[in-house]
């Protein structure tokens, strides 16, 4: 029998466990995590838990593939509806799509597929990057008081926060003072209590954690981050493709690269394996990304206007 999670571990589960209000409406809370708005994260895995929870014809289909949009930031003191269209149930495999709808307005959507466990074929894969095991990898050290005071207090709170996933970069950067570095890493990443073994659970808890450090790839060859006052970012979309089993309350390496930066835009893509080098699953997201003048004003005006 698996230990109780933490509470910060079990917050998560229940965020990701949502109300159902109808056969095909879901309701799910917000978490602040110390961002601005809604984290990317939570409505991705929201959406895909409301969608497993209407893939109800049998034989084990799992979800293979998310393509998501993000049209407006979510307030995260509210809760949020996930209304789902049982787009397609063949013969092999089921559609969803899945609209997130906040204040009356939708702010996000998607659709995802799922596929049954079908005999072995063809396969292949790109190989795991050499890197170092997460044991022999520090963890990041706590910023010291005295600078967390001169931080605004979006990154405060962002940086104070003890979130559900243990982190541990190959090669640590400076958020606060970031160099101009080639624009690829890798992040070894797990969930810091051990949970259950349902595998729709581990598709959600990916999901969540997929959104985070990819888009702040792009950023590498600008010396810039979102912890600087006058960086805006925003999640455009973001696609997720599940290749294997895994379980993401072990250690899983995310190794992600940006191909391009260009018109206020990065787009990065990413890898995700398993501490014995399976490569589970893929993902791409765009994001937009401006540096403006007036730190005032990207403090203030959301995003996505």
């Amino acid at each position: 029998m698996s230990p109780s999670p933490e509470p910060v571990v079990s917050e998560l589960i229940e965020l990701l466990s949502l109300e159902r209000l109808e056969d095909n409406l879901f309701r799910g809370q917000s978490r602040d995590i110390g961002t601005k708005y809604v984290f990317g994260g939570q409505v991705l895995g929201q959406a895909l838990s409301a969608a497993q929870a209407t893939v109800e014809d049998g034989g084990g289909r799992m979800a293979h593939s998310l393509h998501a949009y993000f049209l407006r930031a979510g307030d995260v003191d509210h809760p949020i509806v996930y209304d789902v269209d049982r787009t397609r149930d063949g013969g092999s495999f089921s559609v969803r799509r899945v609209t997130a709808i906040q204040h009356g307005k939708v702010i996000f959507f998607c659709a995802a597929s799922f596929q049954g466990e079908e005999p072995e074929a063809q396969q292949h894969q790109l190989s795991m990057p050499e890197v170092p095991r997460p044991e022999d990898i520090e963890p990041a050290p706590a910023v010291p008081a005295e600078v967390m005071a001169t931080l605004p207090p979006k990154v405060q709170r962002w940086l104070s926060r003890r979130g559900p996933f243990e982190f541990r970069h190959v090669y640590p950067r400076d958020e606060l003072n970031p160099p101009k570095r080639p624009p690829f890493q890798q992040v070894w990443f797990r969930l810091s209590e051990p949970v259950g073994d349902a595998p729709e659970l581990h598709h959600a808890l990916l999901a969540y954690a997929s959104d985070f450090q990819l888009l702040g790839t792009a950023n590498y060859p600008h010396g810039i981050s979102y912890y600087q006052p006058n960086v805006q970012m925003a999640s455009l979309d973001h696609a997720l493709w599940f290749h294997r089993p895994f379980r993401a309350d072990d250690w899983l390496l995310y190794s992600i690269d940006s191909p391009s930066a260009q018109n206020s835009r990065g787009l990065a893509r990413g890898q995700i394996f398993t501490r014995d080098g399976k490569l589970v699953a893929s993902t791409a997201q765009e994001g937009l990304i401006r540096v403006v003048p007036d730190s005032g004003a990207a403090a203030l005006v959301p995003a996505k206007e």
